[in-house]
């Protein structure tokens, strides 16, 4: 699929919420699922950073950003470790 056909499909997706209105429960976990995936982006980007200089590379993919954001400092030391012992 074209990128235009699939910006078309999330804008169109967008507007029939906005007048049909979507339940609060489900919009709410989304919400916070998505803000903890952006964070766990961010904390792996860093550690990507500064880890940089040490050898250290986490890749940035769907399972280490949830690892990584819903677990918090402890999820980026684990893949960390994994990362230093075991690969």
């Amino acid at each position: 699929m074209s990128s235009t056909i699939i910006i078309s499909i999330m804008i169109g997706l967008i507007v029939l919420l906005l007048f049909v209105g979507a339940p609060i429960k489900p919009m709410r976990f989304i919400g916070h699922a998505t803000v903890k995936l952006g964070i766990g982006i961010l904390f792996l980007f860093f550690v990507n950073v500064f880890g940089g200089a040490f050898g250290l590379h986490i890749p940035i993919n769907l399972f280490t950003a949830s690892i990584s954001g819903f677990l918090g400092l402890f999820g980026v030391a684990s893949l960390a470790a994994i990362h230093l012992f075991i690969i």
